[in-house]
């Protein structure tokens, strides 16, 4: 059976800061506010691994999307709001606005992004398909297009949105590394254990 909707949000917030920061950021009214990435499979990979939910979490993620102003001080005015209502949890959180994102893109990954119209447009550019998860600060929905099965199975597949083969098989190889039962799926949908470089 795959993992139902009502079973994900029950994994994720085992994970204490999920959960925290699911309580305290509906406060801020960020526009879209959703927690995103990382923090979500990667807890549940967690814990079918037998770890603490919050092992080899780098990060947690919160995307909003503010067209009005698309400034860097902004958001940084975001971020520091934020900052001041999470305390020191605040060290582990990268909030980003999505309306932006076309600015930085190109210069940092070297390859272009068209500008985003919602905060769904941002996740739905991460480059492995089953990570394409989001849970709404305000009103707790799920965003999870590609369903749960590979994120549950851990099958990791390119993500035909943002295809970019290097930085997608560089992202297998460091979730492979701490969570050494996930496997890649190839181009043609076949799944291979670990990754080499080709």
């Amino acid at each position: 059976m795959p993992l139902s909707e009502q079973e994900f949000v029950e994994l994720i917030k085992r994970n204490e800061t999920n959960r925290r920061l699911l309580d305290v950021l509906p406060a801020m009214e960020l526009p879209q506010g959703t927690l995103t990435a990382g923090c979500l499979f990667q807890t549940v990979w967690n814990l079918k691994s037998g770890n603490q939910p919050d092992r080899a979490i780098r990060d947690y993620d919160v995307f909003y999307f503010d067209s009005s102003d698309l400034s860097w001080e902004a958001e940084d005015a975001v971020i520091r709001k934020a900052r001041h209502l999470l305390g020191d949890l605040a060290d582990k959180v990268e909030i980003r606005n999505q309306a932006r994102v076309h600015l930085w893109y190109p210069q940092k990954f070297g390859v272009p992004c068209p500008p985003l119209t919602r905060v769904e447009d941002g996740i739905d550019r991460f480059l492995i398909a089953c990570t394409l998860l989001g849970v709404s600060l305000g009103t707790g929905a799920v965003y999870a297009p590609n369903g749960f099965r590979d994120m549950w199975n851990g099958v990791l597949r390119i993500n035909p949105n943002n295809a970019q083969t290097g930085p997608f098989l560089r992202k297998c190889r460091d979730y492979q590394a701490r969570w050494s039962w996930l496997s890649v799926a190839d181009d043609v949908g076949n799944t291979v254990r670990g990754v080499t470089d080709t």
